[in-house]
């Protein structure tokens, strides 16, 4: 009888590490509300990017994607990343910058290319949206919408599907070159399983609408390499000829 405090007390030991070990091998996986919050992936690299975790894992068949960044990039780069598990499956949906004046969305392989206003050193606001029953692809920045174009009329995405921000995928949550990172900061990332109206994009500047699939304000992720989550230092009022920028607060 002596004996049992020692032996609840290695036991005791024993499942801690146990618990170590489980929180070294899974990684970082949090929920978190990000509000006035950014993702800071702070040098070019080809190991460091943030795994979104989406509300619902369902095919899709329309859908728009939101998210702010900020970033002092010159050359080609990633914002948004979403590849399935099927043949030929990067590129199933993918925001990606030349600076200063294209933006790119894949849909399923095919690029659509945008000639955008430059704007150097500014918050940028970038919402792309697709619909498969028109193929109409749509892109708005900061508040702007650019004409829009058609692709993969009829096309379905298939689950599962790995979203990723700061790499391009080559492959199925993978195949990152480091020439394509990004390097800055991404905030406010939603994403809807549908197309949003003008009125929608509208609230979604003005931080009052949220995604049905990924919400910034209930964000499920995994952080891999070197990103910080940091509080967003200057917020905008988002005008179409003006702009004005405060402390968040």
């Amino acid at each position: 009888m002596r004996f049992e405090p020692i032996l609840v007390g290695l036991c005791s030991m024993q499942m801690a590490r146990y618990i170590v070990w489980f929180v070294i091998i899974t990684g970082c996986i949090a929920q978190e509300d990000m509000d006035r919050k950014v993702f800071l992936f702070p040098k070019e690299t080809a190991t460091s990017y943030i795994t979104l975790k989406p509300e619902q894992s369902e095919p899709l068949k329309k859908f728009t994607v939101c998210l702010q960044s900020y970033t002092q990039l010159t050359r080609e780069h990633s914002l948004f990343s979403m590849a399935n598990s099927g043949t030929e499956s990067d590129n199933t949906f993918l925001i990606y910058l030349k600076p200063p004046n294209y933006c790119m969305v894949y849909i399923n392989q095919e690029e659509i290319r945008f000639r955008i206003d430059s704007e150097v050193l500014e918050l940028k606001h970038t919402c792309a949206s697709w619909d498969s029953d028109t193929g109409v692809v749509q892109l708005w920045i900061n508040g702007k919408a650019y004409p829009r174009r058609v692709s993969n009329k009829g096309f379905t995405i298939l689950a599962p599907y790995s979203i990723i921000l700061g790499q391009e995928q080559d492959s199925y949550g993978g195949g990152f070159d480091a020439k394509q990172s990004f390097v800055g900061e991404i905030s406010d990332v939603h994403m809807w399983d549908y197309v949003l109206t003008f009125e929608d994009i509208n609230n979604v500047l003005s931080n009052v609408k949220n995604g049905n699939v990924v919400s910034w304000k209930s964000l499920w992720y995994e952080s891999k390499g070197e990103v910080f989550v940091q509080p967003k230092l200057q917020c905008t009022s988002w005008g179409y000829s003006t702009r004005q920028y405060y402390p968040c607060s």
